[in-house]
């Protein structure tokens, strides 16, 4: 049957979850629109607001709710392995009591009350940093001119997973993205920002009543929220310019003098992109900050004009070309701060990237391993390892060979268990160090769900690879599968340019006279700076 679990509008169904229930675990306090759903537990259930190692967090902080108490079920009918991931050990309890993982994401208020923030499985990763959707709606439903909104992370073209946030306006209100983005900053830190604000006239809903997620549109230049800026066209040459690059980028049809680069979706690694444009277009060196300081197409041109005008006096980068193999190969600047890392710690997973992608349809595993084969064939990166040599830390490229693609047949579990356990497989291979010296830094991993589905796992090291650049591996590997899938060779053109020639290029300009300035600049910035950052420490 049925447990009602102090629910706001749904109740708990015994024989299992259904994939778009949402659980609330409090009892309800009325409240208008964009005001928080709050409440306390049910008398004689104890609620828990615990942390991802199931520590209690203090008041404000969000965590898991956990329940227990004399109303608590015995578990899932016929589920035993579900019953066993939500009805854990209460180690708050007396000894042999157990207590629920609700899956909601919670915080206690100083008056003792409950707030709602959404679901942990609405928790994602973007660039970098692990974001709770939830927290983000939560901060903007208290805008009072918003009735409705829901937050998702994501992913239209691969490698760029963004935030956007779907808003319904409040009756009478109007809505304006630099109020809001304004508005959020005062809540959330900028990585928690979404780069999108679709206005709808209501959320799609699902047969049940349900927001309907997946019937979210993906947000366009017709659909971005109007700036409280009046357009105005760019001007000066290189205004002009920069829109150009800006529309591209970000896949706008106009960029006005006041809009700003973050409001229109750009992010981090779209600004990384922009600054290598700006470095081929104008000839100019721009540090990536500079975009974070001036970040209005107007404010930006004026940065560039400043630094096209002192250019004149400095040396110009030499150009970019490949090098020679025939002597030792040094790292990057980047690549040495990650070495180092891994010499403090070794076996950290802390720089692993793992990328998991769903499969669905026949699949030809000969032809996907085929295509990674290439793949790292094309790419020396991916065949590359680290050592030193009498404490110099340099990159040692070995020739092609053959990539093992580690296949797991899971069709001999139970179907209900499958998922959970690709899951596992997922997380435990996503943790899983790897050892810079040897290599391979590049693993992969073929899940088989059932004759259509399967579940791809790939895992590098963050010294070979970063999220971009996944993004160009999954493109490229989708490219190689279909051609050796259909008999064919590989479309892809040999590459110029390796990481390795930037490494050799980076070290041969960053050196004397050119080194000597970038020090002295930091320097100067960070005089009188403390010596140890002091934190407190939990």
């Amino acid at each position: 049957g049925l447990y009602a679990l102090g629910t706001v509008e749904h109740v708990f169904n015994l024989y299992g979850p259904t994939e778009d229930t949402t659980y609330s675990t409090f009892t309800r306090v009325p409240h208008g629109p964009g005001e928080p759903t709050i409440g306390v537990p049910l008398p004689a259930t104890s609620a828990y607001i615990l942390s991802a190692s199931l520590q209690l967090q203090p008041i404000g902080v969000p965590g898991e709710l956990f329940l227990a108490g004399v109303g608590l079920a015995r578990g899932y009918l016929h589920r035993p392995e579900l019953s066993a991931e939500r009805f854990i050990p209460d180690p708050f309890g007396p000894p042999g009591s157990r207590m629920y993982r609700t899956g909601d994401l919670v915080r206690r208020l100083p008056d003792g009350q409950l707030e709602y923030l959404g679901r942990i499985d609405h928790q994602v990763k973007v660039r970098g940093f692990r974001i709770e959707l939830g927290e983000i709606e939560s901060a903007l439903r208290q805008h009072p001119s918003l009735q409705a909104v829901v937050v998702l992370a994501r992913e239209d073209v691969p490698g760029d997973k963004r935030l956007v946030a779907y808003v319904v306006p409040a009756p009478g209100h109007s809505l304006e993205v630099d109020s809001l983005r304004s508005f959020l900053r005062q809540h959330l830190p900028d990585f928690m920002l979404p780069s999108a604000f679709v206005p709808l006239e209501a959320l799609p809903l699902s047969p049940n009543g349900k927001v309907d997620r997946k019937a979210l549109p993906a947000p366009d230049a017709s659909s971005r929220l109007a700036s409280q800026h009046p357009f105005v066209a760019p001007s000066t040459a290189t205004q002009q310019q920069l829109a150009s690059l800006w529309a591209e980028l970000l896949n706008v049809e106009r960029v006005g003098l006041y809009d700003d680069f973050f409001s229109l979706g750009g992010h981090s690694l779209l600004a990384t992109r922009l600054v290598s444009r700006l470095r081929s277009t104008f000839k100019v060196e721009l540090p990536l900050r500079a975009l974070f300081e001036a970040s209005s197409l107007e404010q930006l041109a004026l940065k560039l004009d400043t630094a096209r005008l002192s250019a004149g006096n400095q040396a110009a980068p030499p150009a970019l070309r490949p090098a020679p193999r025939d002597g030792l190969l040094p790292l990057s600047f980047a690549q040495q701060r990650l070495w180092f890392i891994d010499q403090l710690q070794p076996g950290n997973p802390t720089y692993n990237i793992p990328t998991a992608l769903r499969l669905s349809g026949s699949l030809d595993a000969s032809a996907l391993q085929r295509a990674f084969c290439e793949l790292v064939r094309r790419h020396e990166s991916l065949r590359t390892t680290f050592g030193d040599d009498n404490g110099t830390a340099l990159q040692f490229i070995h020739p092609a060979a053959e990539l093992p693609l580690t296949q797991v047949d899971l069709r001999a579990l139970p179907e209900s268990s499958r998922e959970a356990e690709a899951r596992r497989l997922a997380i435990e291979e996503a943790a899983r160090p790897f050892e810079l010296a040897r290599g391979p830094l590049l693993r992969t991993t073929l899940l088989r769900l059932d004759e259509q589905q399967h579940v791809l796992l790939m895992t590098v090291h963050h010294i070979v690879s970063d999220g971009w650049s996944m993004g160009v591996l999954v493109r490229e590997v989708a490219a190689l599968y279909q051609a050796f899938s259909a008999g064919r060779p590989s479309p892809l053109p040999e590459l110029p340019l390796q990481y390795a020639d930037y490494a050799l290029w980076q070290r041969d300009w960053l050196q004397g006279e050119a080194l000597d300035s970038q020090l002295s600049w930091w320097k100067q910035h960070l005089a009188g700076a403390p010596h140890a950052l002091e934190l407190p420490t939990d």
